[in-house]
């Protein structure tokens, strides 16, 4: 496996849950985004929203297997896992 690969899709994975978070803050809130983000934090709701988020690393995933660009698709599945593991940080603890 190309560890250049991996890091490059790792980044993307990472990359496009934020982004992923960012527009669906923007999208459905009308107050500011460190307000939304702290009373979803203070609800109990903020792992669901990275969840959300995290919903477009499987279209990313599922498009680089098809392209056979495994290397890729294993960054994303790292930080697909790296995800979890802050959604459960944040939920749990």
């Amino acid at each position: 496996m190309n560890k250049r690969n991996i890091l490059i899709g790792f980044i993307t994975g990472l990359l496009a849950t934020m982004s992923s978070v960012i527009f669906l803050t923007l999208f459905l809130s009308s107050i500011p985004i460190e307000d939304s983000w702290l009373y979803l934090y203070n609800q109990g709701k903020l792992g669901g929203l990275i969840s959300l988020g995290a919903i477009s690393n499987l279209l990313i995933f599922f498009l680089s297997i098809k392209k056979n660009k495994i290397s890729f698709a294993t960054g994303i599945v790292i930080a697909s896992l790296l995800i979890v593991l802050l959604i459960f940080i944040i939920k749990y603890l």
